[in-house]
């Protein structure tokens, strides 16, 4: 197969994952490994691979997912055991009597919670901070936990632009200058975008104010819908209470939040230590233990594999430099005439093209490209830079190709169509704002 054609194939492939997912035709898990298997199969039987160089490229693949799919396994058991322990449950009391019914509090407060928890630049770790706690308040006041996804991806969008976020320190490394110097030039930009993450969040909880949320009347139907639930899990509630080890449990995970940010080993390891201590001071005893394993073992199991199959989709078409070869196709389709323009045309693109690219394929595949285009048309590399690195980052984690994506959807029990459905448009409104803010505060020009 030539270049175009390989090219084609992957662009192929990716929109029939994406259109497989949408309208709900299988699970994700079955679509990536599906998909990427007849993929695969053509690659084979064309010649342009042998079955032995698929196989390294699917077992790189995986490889690069399976820390990820680790930690989810662990970081599920984990805020399920604190959830059984009714630690939530106490959190959940306090943090209602200060917001009470203020359904714009909440959503505030979510957006500080994600762009704190995101100031290490890890996507995986900002979900485990956010969702779990704040969740179950939103289920208590009736708001939808798309609505919470939302919030979450636009504040992590606008922090991941910091100097040691990935997208910078690779597109820093495209440039060949330091990330910090990458930064001080878009840094305007971050400014307007966490403004707009703010108002993102105070537009939203008024939508889901309007919708009913946080009102007497919600509070009764969500209520009523959970009358069965809790009485027939009262007991269950009371045997798996840990109210004595409340004061341990909010420090047990406190210091796993700090180790996930500051302690330099896998985050999957640091939430296994916090399952083994969890497990064995609220729940001592190997009959009571492995009941509490079993418990949560169905959506871990579910979301492992999920992202264990998109590293197959990976392996598929990054290690082959399949996605490479689609962003020399893509470049080629820019008019010369247009040419000054690169950088406003491939902001406006961005949100569309982070749902096909990985971040890797993105800036050391697309970007370098690129750059070289618009150095035929006199335009700042730095320029295209940062176009690319603002209006993607917005979308980075509604993206079925980026592994993150998929924890933040598992945690908060929301399918990755209906994520992207409710989030696509309103996050692309989001990057083209911040590429006009860019123009008019003189950080890009033509």
């Amino acid at each position: 197969m030539n270049e175009t054609m390989l090219a084609l194939l992957g662009f192929a492939t990716i929109i029939t994952i994406i259109v497989l997912l949408l309208r709900n035709v299988t699970v994700p898990a079955l679509a990536f490994i599906g998909v990427s298997t007849v993929t695969a199969a053509i690659l084979v039987a064309t010649g342009t691979f042998t079955i032995s160089e698929m196989g390294e490229f699917i077992e790189a693949g995986v490889a690069g997912v399976h820390s990820t799919a680790a930690l989810f396994i662990f970081s599920v058991l984990f805020f399920g055991i604190m959830t059984d322990a009714g630690m939530f449950d106490k959190i959940i009391n306090a943090l209602m009597k200060k917001v009470g019914s203020n359904v714009v509090g909440v959503a505030v407060m979510t957006c500080v919670i994600a762009m704190i928890g995101h100031l290490d630049g890890g996507g995986a770790s900002t979900f485990l901070i956010t969702i779990p706690a704040m969740l179950p308040v939103y289920k208590r006041l009736n708001m939808r936990p798309t609505t919470l996804m939302l919030i979450c991806v636009t504040a992590m969008g606008v922090m991941n632009l910091l100097p040691w976020g990935g997208p910078t320190m690779r597109s820093a490394t495209v440039l060949g200058i330091d990330p910090n110097e990458l930064w001080m030039q878009f840094l305007p930009m971050q400014i307007v975008g966490i403004v707009i993450a703010f108002a993102t969040a105070i537009i939203w909880g008024n939508i889901e104010k309007k919708r009913g949320a946080g009102t007497v009347q919600a509070a009764v139907v969500d209520a009523g819908e959970n009358v069965a639930a809790e009485v027939t899990g009262e007991e269950k509630e009371n045997e798996l209470a840990r109210p004595k080890l409340f004061w341990f449990n909010v420090a047990l995970t406190l210091i796993i939040i700090v180790c996930l940010i500051f302690l330099k080993v896998p985050s999957y390891y640091t939430f296994m230590i916090g399952c083994a201590i969890a497990l064995f001071v609220n729940y001592p005893g190997a009959k009571l233990q492995n009941k509490i394993i079993k418990s949560h073992s169905g959506p871990a199991l579910m979301m492992a594999s999920t992202i264990l199959a998109a590293g197959v989709f990976l392996g598929v078409l990054e290690e082959s430099e399949i996605m490479v070869h689609m962003a020399n196709v893509l470049a080629s389709f820019i008019p010369t005439a247009m040419g000054r323009f690169l950088p406003l045309i491939i902001g406006i693109l961005s949100v569309p093209l982070t749902l096909m690219f990985c971040t890797d394929s993105y800036f050391f595949g697309l970007l370098p490209v690129l750059i070289g285009i618009g150095n035929e048309f006199g335009v700042n590399p730095a320029h295209t830079a940062i176009a690319m690195v603002v209006c993607r980052n917005c979308a980075t984690f509604i993206s079925p190709v980026v592994p993150a994506t998929f924890l933040g959807t598992g945690l908060a029990g929301v399918e990755i169509k209906d994520h992207i459905k409710a989030s696509f448009v309103w996050i692309w409104g989001v990057s083209i704002v911040c590429l006009i803010a860019g123009i008019v505060l003189g950080v890009l020009h033509f």
